[in-house]
C-alpha cells in the first residue's frame, strides 16, 4: 500500500505564521474561514497546535456576533481535542 504524502508546502498542521499575514486579523470573515479550515483539516497528530492556533484566531475577532459564529468551530475543535487526548491511567487501588 502506498503512503500518501501531504502536498508540497503542506506542513501537516495549520501554521501560526498564517496569523501574521497582512489584514488577516482585521477580517473576521477570513478568521472564520480559517477556523473552519482548521476544524476540517486537523488530525490527531496536529490537534494541540491547531487548537492553539484556533484560540489565537478567536482573539482577533472583535464583534460578539462573529465570535458566536466562531464558537461552533471552537466547540468542535475542542471536542476533537478531548477525544484524541491521551486518557490518564487510573491510580492503582490499594489492597486492604
Amino acid at each position: 500500500m502506498a503512503t500518501q504524502h501531504p502536498p508540497k508546502g503542506d506542513l501537516g498542521f495549520v501554521a501560526l505564521t498564517s496569523l501574521k499575514k497582512p489584514g488577516a486579523a482585521a477580517d473576521p470573515a477570513a478568521a472564520l474561514g480559517e477556523l473552519r479550515r482548521i476544524y476540517f483539516k486537523t488530525t490527531k497528530k496536529t490537534i494541540e497546535h491547531d487548537f492553539a492556533h484556533a484560540i489565537a484566531l478567536l482573539k482577533t475577532i472583535a464583534s460578539e456576533e462573529d465570535r458566536q459564529k466562531a464558537s461552533v468551530f471552537m466547540e468542535g475543535i475542542n471536542e476533537l481535542r478531548k477525544e484524541w487526548s491521551p486518557k490518564p491511567k487510573p491510580a492503582p487501588r490499594k489492597k486492604r
